[in-house]
């Protein structure tokens, strides 16, 4: 039923969201950016060709004696300069069309080209495909005054509304699902159903409790997946949830987010939803190799055995995100000079490394059963792990020394900013400071990733690795907290209660840190959230997230049983052959086809939606079948 209900999830999509109004209106007429003489009458009545998340403004000079410099700067650049848009020459009546950003508020500066006076300053959000007129005049020729009046000629369009629709046609097929499940309760109805379809009432995978193949002695098929053991051998669904809740975002993102700015990764500093899947996926895992651990040591595994299969899969993640994974591998064969180095895959498998064999040499009998004594009941929970956490914090030494004290060439000390444009462009070449110079300096630039987030808005052009070697360090911190999460789940077995409870004790803790590093400001404090440099405060802040949403799942799913899951719980139970498949066939159809208008948000949401939808099918069609792929 939940198949079917999600098959028809892409018609419906592409029916209400090309409905009239949802779309761009054909433009027509003159192409932006024509030059100056363009009349600005003929041009406010008419719309005019545009590019996504952009509007057209008509800049009129009616100013007798000097010409006008236009300049802007977006709203989330931080202490940008200014870049010139335009000039507008002299002559009475003069005008120029320059398309603006939507996405961002924007100022606009207007200096005079007699002696580059500054004459106004405006602040103001565009519309995508709008139509503005800033007409520039003199008020009072006695006293030199000149006013900027912008006017709206035509409308923009509403690009959220698709977003809106989408979320409806969702809820709708929920709505079904829900009804229909609870027709399925109906003795009469089920019986039916199942002699028509030729049914049994094993197959209904909503109300079986069955979770991943049995592999009595695999450490993890997934290192993000496993469970613990129990008399019967059961699956936390709430884990396989949350994964499958990550890696569903991020097959979104990845595919575009219908190309809405907050499904983009943040240019530099803060949070955007793209932001937040890769760290609760790493959170996630580190959760699963605490349970994974633990079993399977139960069971009498040897720790070098059981060493070796985590040293394997590590190597083949690594290895998988290198050849499999590689951005530069589509551009033609695959080649030493170009190849990128490191990547998501790639990270997880280090992670994993780490984590898994920490773990695993400090692993003691005892600890998790809560028999061993702690002189503090209130951290009953932490204390027997202390030779970990003592491991970890000297990791975050390391890196806060890398990081503050490392002297880069051509940067200050400790800089932490873009490079590029921002910081009033002192230091264009320093884009992440300590980070980007020891990936420059030990893998080279051409084995970095070149399209990193910074280089649209603080116009970067040094090349820098989001998935670079300094932050790997703070994915290990991030994953060690998942892994605390763990040993709340097998130290406080079967207690839910005080599972939750320290679940949210985590929480709040984690967001005093944040707070407290970032003094509850986006550029202002002393460690900024930042994805691109996985700084601390990003860490603790993510891990706050992680532990709050956790907390939740683990309650509706495990605790209540009101929620089954679905439909995240599948992909969930898959996430490495999703998050492969979804890679290698992003430019295939069914999940990429020519667009009728590639400049519109409708058409790329119902492309992203639809193939992300796909891949929730596939994940379901392979849980039924009971197919998981294992590294």
């Amino acid at each position: 039923m939940a198949a079917a209900g999600l098959a028809g999830l892409a018609a419906a999509l592409g029916a209400l969201l090309m409905a009239p109004g949802l779309t761009q209106p054909p433009r027509q007429g003159p192409a932006a950016g024509s030059g100056p003489g363009q009349s600005g009458g003929a041009a406010a009545g008419r719309r005019v060709p545009g590019r996504m998340d952009q509007a057209l403004l008509l800049v009129r000079n009616e100013l007798p004696a000097q010409g006008l410099r236009l300049a802007a700067r977006s709203g989330s650049c931080h202490q940008c300069l200014y870049q010139l848009l335009a000039f507008v020459p002299p002559s009475n009546g003069s005008t120029a069309a320059v398309a603006v950003d939507t996405q961002h508020p924007l100022a606009l500066q207007l200096n005079g080209s007699a002696g580059g006076a500054e004459l106004c300053k405006i602040q103001y959000h565009f519309g995508e495909f709008g139509n503005y007129s800033l007409v520039v005049k003199t008020l009072s020729t006695s006293t030199n005054t000149v006013s900027c009046d912008l006017v709206i000629n035509e409308d923009p369009v509403n690009s959220y509304l698709p977003i809106l629709f989408a979320f409806l046609v969702y809820v709708g097929i929920l709505a079904i699902l829900i009804v229909g499940r609870l027709f399925m309760k109906i003795d009469p109805v089920r019986n039916w159903v199942c002699k028509k379809l030729n049914l049994r009432e094993s197959d209904h995978p909503i109300n079986s409790d069955l979770g991943s193949p049995n592999t009595p002695d695999s450490v993890s098929s997934d290192p993000t997946q496993r469970l613990w053991s129990t008399a019967p051998r059961q699956r936390l669904r709430s884990l396989d949830t949350f994964r499958g809740l990550s890696l569903i975002i991020m097959v979104f993102v990845n595919y575009g987010g219908g190309k809405y700015w907050f499904f983009k990764h943040e240019s530099w500093n803060g949070l955007t939803v793209a932001d937040l899947v890769f760290p609760w996926f790493v959170f996630i895992m580190g959760t699963s190799i605490s349970l994974s651990l633990s079993s399977i040591l139960k069971r009498g595994s040897s720790k070098w055995k059981v060493l070796w299969k985590i040293l394997w899969r590590s190597f083949l993640l690594i290895l998988l995100g290198i050849i499999v994974m590689n951005p530069n591998y589509c551009l033609g064969p695959l080649s030493w000079d170009s190849l990128r180095i490191p990547g998501v895959l790639q990270r997880l498998g280090f992670t994993y490394l780490v984590v898994a064999a920490l773990e695993l040499l400090f692993a003691r009998a005892g600890t998790e059963s809560g028999t061993l004594e702690t002189p503090c009941p209130a951290l009953q929970d932490i204390l027997p792990y202390w030779p970990q956490w003592i491991f970890i914090l000297m990791l975050e030494v390391i890196w806060l020394c890398l990081t503050f004290l490392l002297p880069v060439p051509g940067c200050p000390r400790g800089y932490l900013g873009p490079g590029g444009i921002g910081d009033f462009g002192n230091y264009p070449n320093c884009t992440g400071g300590a980070a980007g110079y020891i990936d420059r300096l030990v893998l080279g630039e051409k084995h970095m990733y070149q399209h990193p987030s910074s280089n649209v808005i603080y116009q970067t052009t040094m090349p820098y690795d989001p998935e670079g070697i300094l932050g790997t360090i703070n994915t290990i911190f991030l994953a060690f907290l998942g892994l605390q999460a763990g040993k709340i789940i097998l130290f406080y077995r079967g207690k839910h209660k005080q599972i939750m409870s320290r679940f949210f004790i985590w929480g709040i803790v984690m967001g005093i840190i944040s707070a407290i590093l970032t003094k509850c400001s986006k550029e202002e404090g002393f460690i900024p959230i930042n994805k691109n440099l996985w700084s601390v405060s990003y860490v603790t802040t993510m891990s706050c997230f992680a532990f709050i949403l956790l907390l939740l799942i683990y309650y509706l799913v495990d605790v209540k049983r009101l929620w089954s899951g679905a439909p995240f719980f599948y992909p969930g139970m898959n996430s490495i052959l999703v998050y492969i498949g979804h890679k290698v066939f992003e430019n295939y159809f069914p999940f990429k086809w020519k667009m009728q208008d590639s400049q519109s948000h409708a058409e790329h949401l119902i492309q992203n939606l639809t193939a992300t939808t796909l891949w929730v099918i596939i994940s379901y069609i392979l849980y039924r079948k009971r197919i998981f792929w294992k590294i």
